[in-house]
């Protein structure tokens, strides 16, 4: 599995704000971590199972991230860097993580070490028409202490992990992408025992 990170916080790069809603207020962040029971309003979740289950590991009390949105989608549109995978189709998904632990949230040298610490764990798998990629980027923490119309935001970081698997048709794409997926949501694990 290909396996990268990469850092975003200049001023035209993707920005998060926690917690977030749109603005008719159709979609929103549900905390699942400690809520799992609000897996089933995340339509992407019911739309992909796998997705789900994963979301549901990686919002675990154990684990040192939780989850803010995520999306999925499959193509066959592949860009000239990954046609080393000799494939027609991809699947691919994002999902945005933050760490749970409130401090962390603001160091970006915590976000370098997990990201880096996660990437050397991919990169130990076995090779498989696959590739991750984590971008550390800016988050605006709202305070939920605070009252309305008092509200503090702090400025820190999230990831946005988006995940790839690749094949000749969506179906062995897709059967990629679940593969990897288990990886990465094992590599969380693991890191999370450390």
């Amino acid at each position: 599995m290909q396996a990268d990170f990469a850092v975003e916080l200049g001023a035209e790069d993707e920005t998060l704000e926690m917690p977030w809603a749109a603005e008719d207020g159709s979609l929103r962040y549900y905390d699942l971590k400690r809520h799992p029971e609000l897996l089933s309003k995340v339509e992407e979740a019911g739309r992909v199972p796998e997705l789900g289950a994963f979301l549901l590991k990686v919002n675990s009390p154990l684990s040192p991230v939780e989850t803010a949105k995520c999306d999925f989608w499959s193509s066959a549109e592949i860009n000239p860097d990954e046609e080393i995978f000799e494939a027609t189709h991809k699947f691919g998904s994002y999902v945005d993580l933050f760490f749970s632990d409130e401090a962390k949230r603001f160091s970006f040298s915590e976000h370098e070490q997990l990201a880096k610490r996660l990437i050397e764990l991919l990169r130990r798998a076995p090779e498989m028409p696959a590739a991750a990629e984590f971008l550390i980027r800016r988050c605006y923490y709202h305070d939920p202490e605070e009252a309305p119309g008092e509200e503090q935001i702090r400025d820190g970081f999230y990831f946005t992990f988006y995940l790839f698997g690749y094949g000749n048709d969506e179906i062995r794409s897709r059967q990629q992408w679940v593969i990897a997926l288990k990886l990465i949501q094992s590599a969380i694990r693991q890191l999370s025992a450390t």
